[in-house]
């Protein structure tokens, strides 16, 4: 399958990173470097050899770093436009404010967690549901993990089928957010605009809550985030090891 249909891929990179205050003062979070690049170009090359070539990325703060290392995404392969918030929206607000961007099923990724997974099957997954019933209004990518008590945790009832979101209470085995989502535009019209709002914790309960349909896709793969020191750190070491296992591509250019 190939994602050459113009979707566009929406990386949520606007936040304040406070967790990271201490390893990372002078940038935004998704700018945080491993591996002598920047987080976000990670995500961005991610995105383009899976065939996602229409990017949008959501900003707020240090906005201006972004725009300036990436500009028009013209030596990644890809077209890059910026939806900007004058004051952080949260997950949900953020989506909404880029919602002139969207005409069709989208993708959307947190530009603070890396997945390495292949996101095509996530849409093909959607696409199915969404086809077979179209109240189904977003597929989100669940990641296992072994201990859950840092992650709000997915209640999935049959196939995969979301019944509930549950704030960081679970301890031991669970599925998580794996922070990538397939959505349909109808999903923006549970967001009000120009508020602040969590896409986890306001805009899917409320979908649920309204009777539309929320999936499960089960990926396997390394999953971090890297709001953290330690995730941050554990990211790094993660693209030191494949740096070393793999030559470099071609370099992109550099700030």
């Amino acid at each position: 399958m190939t994602t050459r249909d113009g979707m566009k891929a929406l990386i949520l990179a606007g936040g304040l990173g406070t967790r990271l205050q201490s390893v990372l003062k002078d940038r935004p979070k998704p700018m945080a470097k491993a591996g002598g690049k920047p987080f976000l170009e990670y995500l961005v090359e991610q995105l383009r050899a899976q065939g996602f070539r229409e990017l949008v990325f959501c900003l707020g703060h240090l906005a201006d770093q972004v725009h300036h290392y990436f500009g028009d995404g013209q030596p990644w392969g890809v077209q890059i436009d910026y939806s900007v918030e004058t004051q952080l929206l949260g997950t949900a607000g953020a989506i909404k404010n880029a919602q002139h961007f969207i005409d069709a099923t989208f993708l959307v990724l947190n530009g603070d967690s890396y997945l390495d997974t292949d996101l095509r099957s996530v849409v093909q997954s959607h696409r199915r549901r969404h086809n077979a019933n179209p109240r189904t209004v977003g597929t989100i990518a669940a990641v296992a993990v072994d201990e859950a008590a840092a992650y709000g945790t997915l209640e999935l009832g049959p196939q995969m089928r979301i019944v509930r979101f549950r704030e960081k209470a679970s301890t031991g085995w669970d599925w998580i957010n794996g922070g990538a989502y397939v959505l349909e535009p109808q999903l923006l019209d549970f967001i009000p605009a120009g508020q602040v709002v969590s896409i986890e914790r306001e805009t899917f309960p409320l979908v649920l809550q309204r009777g539309y349909r929320l999936y499960a896709y089960p990926v396997e793969g390394f999953f971090v985030d890297i709001g953290t020191p330690e995730g941050y750190r554990s990211f790094q070491r993660y693209i030191d090891h494949n740096q070393h296992k793999h030559h470099k591509g071609p370099s992109c250019p550099q700030e």
